[in-house]
C-alpha cells in the first residue's frame, strides 16, 4: 500500500433508479449525486440481480447470482463458504468496515440453533467489521438516540409517526415525529465521519450504508415539503388493480396481499386502496428523503474535500434495489417489473477525469461491484464471480465479449410474512423466476408459472404479455434459450478450472 488507495460504496436502500437527475428526475435537487454524476460516470442500464435487500446485497457483496450464493429470500441462511467482499479486501490487507447493514442469515452450519441472530430479519455478512451497527433490529440507532437525550416512546418506533396529535398513520404531508438532526441518516453520517476521521493517512474501505428511502415513507422536517405532490410523475398502472391482476398470478397474488402497514407506520388498508393523489404525496415523501441523504452525503463529501482524500478515493454509488411505488399498483420491490430491479449506479474514478459527466449505456448488475472494487484496488476477483469490472466501462471502452442482455431473477418461496406457495399451488423449490431483458424485449421465465414476453419497443411499462401469443412464439422460444445458456455459463465453477494430471494439479488460466 505504498500508494494510499480508499474505496467509499454507498448503498441507499429502495432508490429507485428514475429518481436520479441525470436519468430524467429534473423535479429532484440532489447537489451532492449531481456531483458524482458529473465528476463520474453514470449508469442508465443497471441492475440488481435479485430482490429484496438480503439476497440483494448478498450478490452485491459477493458477485454471485441468486442462483449461486441461494440466500434467495430474507432470512435465509448465506453459505459461509462465498467469498464476500469483506473477506476479500482482507486478503489484500484492508480492514473493511460497515456502516448500515446487509441482512444477513448466518449459515446455520457455523453456529448454534439459539443464535439470536435466526430471531432477526438479517445480521451483519462476515468479513466486514462494523463501525455504526443497524442491526439487530435497528438497536444501534436506538441506543444511539437514547445516548442523546432522546425520550424513546414505548413503541420505539412510533418516532416515524407523524407529528400532530390529529396526525393520521400514513399522512406523509407531515413531518415525523423524530427530527432531521436525530434521523437515522444523521446517524449514519455520524458515524461515517468518526470513523473517517480516525483513519487518518491509513487507506480505508469503507460501505457506507443508509436506510433511506426506505419506508416507512415519513420524512422530518424540512423535506416533508421540499417537494409538492402535483410536481411527482403519475403512477403508471392499468386502470384498475384488478385489471392488473390479469396479467399473471405472482401479480394477482401480491396485488391481493400487501398492505400499506408496511409503508407507512401504523396504518391500516391494502396497497392497492391508495388513489393517485396518495400515491403522489407518497413519491413527494419518497424524493423528500432523497434529499435528505443526499444532503447527509455532502458533509462526507466535504470531508474527503477538506482532507485532501477525493483525488485517491474510488467513490461508488448504488442501491440494493428499487420500489415499485403505486406503479402497477404495487408497493415495495417484488415481482418482475423495472421498478424494483433498476437501480442507480454512479463510478467516480479519480485515475480517469476525462470521464467525468458521461452517461453509459452499457448492460450492468449488482455482482459488478466486487469485481470493480478488487480490479481497482490491483486484486482479481475470485473465479466463480458472476460479474466483471466497470472499469473499461468508466474507461469507454466497452469489452469484445460484454453482455448483450441483463439477467434477473426473484425467488418467492414462503417467509414468515409472504406465504404464496400455498396461494399459487407451488412448492418451495418451484417458486422462483428469472428475466433476461434487452433493448427489445423482456422474456420472464417461471420454473412452475406460465412465462411472460413484453415488447419493450412498443410497450415499455410491460402491460401487454404475448407469451401466449403463436405468433411470439420463436422469440419466446429465442429468448428462453438465452435463459437457459446464460445459466449453464454462470454456473458454479469455483473448482472447475483445476484439473488432475500424472504430473500432478494443473490449473488452467482461460
Amino acid at each position: 500500500m505504498a500508494q494510499r488507495r480508499n474505496v467509499l460504496l454507498v448503498v441507499v436502500d429502495q432508490w429507485r433508479a428514475d429518481f436520479v437527475p441525470a436519468l430524467g428526475a429534473g423535479f429532484l435537487r440532489t447537489p451532492n449525486l449531481d456531483r458524482l454524476c458529473r465528476e463520474g460516470v453514470t449508469f442508465r442500464n443497471h441492475v440488481t440481480t435479485t430482490v429484496p435487500c438480503g439476497p440483494a446485497r448478498a450478490s452485491l457483496l459477493t458477485g454471485l447470482y441468486l442462483m449461486n450464493h441461494r440466500a434467495v429470500q430474507n432470512t435465509v441462511p448465506l453459505d459461509a463458504r462465498h467469498v464476500s467482499l469483506g473477506k476479500a479486501l482482507r486478503e489484500m490487507g484492508y480492514d473493511p468496515a460497515l456502516i448500515g447493514y446487509t441482512t444477513t442469515t448466518p449459515d446455520p452450519r457455523t453456529t448454534a440453533p439459539r443464535d439470536p441472530r435466526f430471531t432477526t430479519l438479517g445480521d451483519l455478512m462476515d468479513g466486514f467489521r462494523s463501525v455504526g451497527a443497524f442491526e439487530p433490529s435497528m438497536d444501534g440507532y436506538f441506543g444511539w438516540l437514547a445516548q442523546k437525550g432522546y425520550r424513546l416512546p414505548p413503541n420505539r418506533e412510533d418516532i416515524w409517526l407523524p407529528e400532530g396529535e390529529d396526525a393520521v398513520p400514513g399522512a406523509t404531508d407531515r413531518p415525523s415525529r423524530i427530527t432531521a438532526d436525530l434521523s437515522d441518516t444523521a446517524f449514519f453520517t455520524e458515524r461515517a465521519l468518526t470513523y473517517l476521521k480516525g483513519k487518518g493517512e491509513k487507506p480505508w474501505f469503507l460501505h457506507l450504508g443508509y436506510y433511506r428511502p426506505h419506508p416507512p415513507f415519513i420524512a422530518p422536517e424540512p423535506y416533508n415539503r421540499m417537494y409538492r405532490p402535483e410536481d411527482m410523475p403519475a403512477p403508471v398502472s392499468s386502470p384498475s388493480w384488478q385489471a392488473e391482476a390479469e396479467q399473471h398470478p405472482l401479480l394477482s397474488f401480491y396485488l391481493r396481499g400487501i398492505g400499506q402497514g408496511s409503508f407507512f407506520h401504523g396504518a391500516g388498508g391494502a396497497a392497492t386502496g391508495l388513489d393517485e393523489a396518495s400515491i403522489r404525496q407518497m413519491r413527494a415523501t419518497y424524493s423528500g428523503l432523497i434529499s435528505e441523504v443526499d444532503a447527509a452525503l455532502g458533509e462526507v463529501i466535504a470531508h474527503l474535500d477538506a482532507t485532501d482524500q477525493w483525488k485517491n478515493t474510488l467513490v461508488i454509488f448504488t442501491s440494493d434495489h428499487g420500489e415499485q411505488l403505486g406503479d402497477h399498483w404495487l408497493l415495495g420491490k417484488v415481482g418482475y417489473h423495472d421498478e424494483s430491479f433498476r437501480i442507480p449506479l454512479v463510478v467516480v474514478d479519480p485515475d480517469r477525469p476525462e470521464s467525468a459527466g458521461r452517461i453509459e449505456s452499457a448492460f450492468t448488475e449488482s455482482v459488478d461491484i466486487m469485481p470493480t472494487v478488487l480490479d481497482w484496488l490491483g486484486g482479481t476477483a475470485p473465479r466463480n464471480s458472476d460479474g466483471c469490472s466497470l472499469l473499461p466501462l468508466v474507461r469507454g471502452e466497452t469489452p469484445a465479449d460484454w453482455r448483450q442482455h441483463l439477467f434477473y431473477e426473484y425467488d418467492f418461496r414462503d417467509v414468515f410474512y409472504s406465504r404464496p406457495e400455498g396461494d399459487l399451488g407451488l412448492g418451495m423449490d418451484e417458486s422462483s423466476l428469472c428475466v433476461v431483458q434487452d433493448a427489445d424485449w423482456k422474456y420472464v421465465h417461471f420454473a412452475a408459472l406460465p412465462p411472460l414476453l413484453f415488447d419493450l419497443r412498443r410497450d415499455p411499462d410491460q402491460f401487454r404479455n404475448l407469451a401466449d401469443d403463436p405468433a411470439y412464439a420463436a422469440i419466446v422460444a429465442r429468448y428462453a434459450q438465452r435463459a437457459l445458456s446464460h445459466r449453464m455459463r454462470h454456473a458454479e465453477k469455483t473448482l472447475t478450472h483445476f484439473r488432475a494430471t500424472p504430473q500432478g494439479l494443473e490449473e488452467r488460466r482461460s
